[in-house]
């Protein structure tokens, strides 16, 4: 087994720059697609994932620049475009899309990260959360059909805490008409990050944190610039 050998007795000195977390910044760029707008998100790392969700969100009409470790992003001209299988079974965290397709527009079209086959596995707990919010879910030759407008808040209890499902959850009920209670929510930092994220653009998110979340649906977003939080434990 490989091992890491460590002479001690150094005084290390100097300074390293951490780079925002790509578990907080995937989910802040899909939420750009809940409003129209131009943002601008800062401190973001240069990955293959954030490369990848970049290109997928392209294929939904969002306008996506990098420059450096800023990303300008501008989801005016978004589109419920299907999210296809050669870019979302490369990472499954692509189906944070599916939230706020549907919140924005009512419907969505978003492959399996595992392809056709269907049975519990992560991705049951965001169609949950989608269906206690009122949509209709169905399967397509391995494509998550989902239908729902308007979203309707509701109460939403995991029987498993999940940082995906819950994310998901959070971005389709900050549009959904009424209150929506999420129980069992996951507390991962990532989850405080976004959901600060959505509270900036005018969300109302009480609970962050803890493992109950409370959200009263607004009608409208505002575009914002954010830095990523450089996650660190």
């Amino acid at each position: 087994m490989d091992a890491f050998r460590i002479e001690g007795g150094v005084r290390l000195r100097g300074t390293v720059s951490i780079s925002g977390s790509k578990n907080a910044v995937l989910p802040m760029l899909c939420a750009t697609l809940l409003a129209p707008g131009e943002y601008t998100l800062t401190n973001v790392p240069v990955l293959r994932d954030v490369t990848t969700l970049s290109s997928l969100l392209r294929t939904l009409g969002v306008h996506v620049v990098r420059d450096g470790s800023t990303l300008h992003i501008d989801s005016t001209r978004a589109v419920p475009n299907e999210a296809h299988y050669d870019l979302v079974r490369t990472m499954r965290a692509s189906v944070y899309v599916l939230g706020p397709l549907l919140g924005r527009f009512g419907h969505a079209r978003v492959s399996l990260p595992g392809g056709c086959a269907w049975g519990p596995r992560p991705i049951d707990l965001h169609l949950h959360a989608m269906e206690k919010l009122g949509a209709r879910i169905s399967l397509d030759h391995g494509v998550i059909v989902a239908r729902g407008a308007p979203l309707r808040g509701n109460e939403i209890d995991f029987r498993i805490s999940s940082v995906g499902a819950t994310g998901n959850a959070v971005m389709a009920a900050v549009l959904a008409e009424g209150k929506t209670t999420i129980r069992n929510a996951a507390q991962e930092p990532e989850i405080e990050a976004l959901c600060e994220f959505l509270v900036a653009r005018g969300g109302r998110i009480t609970g962050i944190g803890t493992d109950v979340l409370t959200i009263e649906g607004v009608t409208a977003l505002s575009p914002v610039s954010a830095v990523t939080p450089s996650i660190v434990s």
